[in-house]
């Protein structure tokens, strides 16, 4: 079974390197996703810079993409902690993507997908999903933050597991989801506006808001510059 782990692993990662939001955005409209609206390869931002006819196919995508190495995993009997690990492996793919230079999104999504796909493969009812989207649903009927309340539903992910009994392994990978998230968060590559924040309000910005800056409207509608060209010019 080690050698069916290790190809699953690989192919969990190289399935969630693959960029949907980013082909999709070429495809349609001929752009590089990362140079538009946040920067962000993902469904998000896609919806930002394209029609939703072709944002939520992507979207559904990035969600499924990891579920299906969990799924063989599961049916050639592999254990749960070796499919939460597989899973973890397709979000990872997902924010730091081969095909982009390591460069990719934040994987909510994908996280949504292993997080409803582990429990029910394993006769477990999805809790810290079900939390997930509660808290989500209570963000967008209050504060309407959408950053904060996904960083406040991807940390009680691992705390809902815990309290209703679940697997250590589902734990375990529900606190190495939430680190992967504040980690991506914190580390995509700096544009123009980086330069107008202290580094302290710049990580404190990301690490809330997941932005570099305060203002959300001047965040998602700044037009970034691509890495050849110089400052300024369009």
């Amino acid at each position: 079974m080690v050698t069916e782990f290790i190809l699953l692993l690989v192919g969990g990662y190289l399935m969630g390197s693959i960029p949907a939001a980013y082909l999709a955005a070429r495809w349609s409209r001929g752009i590089d996703i990362r140079q538009y609206g946040s920067g962000n390869v993902g469904g998000a931002n896609l919806f930002k810079v394209s029609a939703k006819w072709i944002a939520i196919p992507a979207i559904f995508f990035d969600i499924g993409k990891a579920m299906l190495a969990v799924w063989v995993a599961n049916l050639i009997g592999l254990d749960i902690a070796q499919q939460v690990i597989i899973g973890i492996a397709g979000i990872i793919g997902h924010n730091w993507p081969v095909f982009l230079r390591f460069n990719g999104g934040r994987g909510i999504a994908t996280i949504i997908g292993v997080a409803l796909i582990v429990p029910l493969l394993n006769g477990l009812i999805p809790w810290s999903l079900i939390a997930f989207m509660a808290i989500m649903i209570a963000n967008v009927l209050t504060v309407r933050n959408i950053p904060v309340g996904i960083g406040i539903a991807v940390a009680a992910m691992p705390i809902v597991s815990w309290g209703v009994g679940e697997p250590l392994a589902m734990i375990l990978g529900f606190v190495a989801m939430f680190i992967i998230m504040v980690i991506r968060r914190l580390t995509p590559p700096k544009t123009q506006a980086s330069a107008s924040v202290t580094t302290r309000e710049l990580l404190l910005n990301r690490l809330l808001f997941d932005r570099d800056i305060r203002d959300r409207e001047a965040w998602i509608n700044q037009r970034r510059v691509k890495p050849k060209e110089k400052p300024g010019k369009d």
